[in-house]
């Protein structure tokens, strides 16, 4: 199976693609290619004239698959000058009828049908793991959004309780691109935490640190990391901070909770133990399978 990656040059977005592949690929053996996505002129011009630059190279896909808005021209062009199916990642800004298949998380609120697929949250690329350290926990802070309404005082509180209630447990902390700049200098230290600024972690840190950890806390703005522990098998906490009420993602956190998949810092507080994470999620598998037996019906 051939397979073309459009991308944008968002790691978030490629990082969905790039799971879906390698789901693909654990199904079925598949060699990968990754394309920048073109210009909006480039890519209307490459599907007026049923011909792109650059491609001539490669072996003809069977699947093109894209996320962000920035790549869907040039999927579509793709299709149209060299074959394949259009797979787009994620609610398009075109219409969805445009590609053949779409695989969407749920908050996007779009029904399933016979050529969309609902989802969990995001892709990713993260898979079970079974050298997970109970003794070992994940601190991801995230930072200001317009999900969420951003209380660094608030979160530092939470973490002091956290790290006070769990003596047998080594926590190391990171955060993101949209963490406060003194958030880390108003963080007291502590012999039971490392702090890694995202500054200082290397591509691979991430998925490492998902394998070896038992517990994950998780700030609810940053979604994404949310579903990867869920991903990794972890038993995952999320901290509190006052969403807003028309937020999609807010949304989303809410209904993982009433799941029991989360545990939010509040009902934490009052139980003392999180939600056991007994079925870790495994979305891009789920995806990769429902895409192959799609591909079945149609040869």
């Amino acid at each position: 199976m051939i397979v073309w990656l459009i991308t944008d040059g968002k790691p978030g977005h490629e990082n969905q693609s790039r799971g879906l592949a390698e789901a693909l690929g654990r199904l079925h053996p598949a060699q990968v290619f990754t394309l920048p996505a073109q210009s909006r002129g480039r890519a209307l011009l490459a599907w007026l004239t049923r011909s792109m630059r650059g491609v001539d190279v490669l072996p003809t896909p069977n699947l093109i698959i894209g996320a962000g808005h920035a790549t869907h021209l040039t999927l579509l062009a793709a299709r149209r000058a060299c074959g394949g199916r259009a797979v787009v990642l994620m609610k398009p800004s075109l219409p969805r009828r445009w590609f053949d298949l779409c695989i969407l998380p749920q908050h996007d609120g779009v029904a399933a049908d016979a050529h969309t697929l609902v989802t969990e949250g995001a892709l990713n690329r993260i898979r079970p793991s079974s050298a997970r350290n109970p003794e070992h926990g994940l601190i991801l802070i995230g930072g200001v959004s317009s999900h969420f309404e951003w209380d660094s005082d608030a979160i530092q509180v939470q973490i002091k309780s956290i790290l006070a209630r769990t003596p047998g447990i080594h926590w190391t902390l990171t955060t993101s691109r949209r963490t406060p700049t003194d958030f880390l200098s108003m963080l007291p230290a502590h012999p039971r935490l490392t702090v890694v600024p995202h500054t200082a972690t290397p591509p691979d840190w991430l998925p490492d640190q998902f394998a070896h950890s038992g517990t994950v806390w998780v700030t609810p703005d940053s979604a994404s990391m949310v579903y990867e522990a869920l991903s990794a098998g972890a038993d995952v906490g999320v901290f509190d901070l006052p969403v807003n009420p028309r937020s999609r993602i807010g949304w989303a956190i809410s209904r993982l909770a009433d799941a029991h998949r989360i545990t939010r810092f509040a009902s934490w507080c009052a139980h003392e133990q999180l939600n056991p994470n007994t079925q870790p999620l495994a979305e891009a598998d789920r995806c990769a399978a429902w895409i192959m037996e799609w591909l079945k019906k149609k040869y």
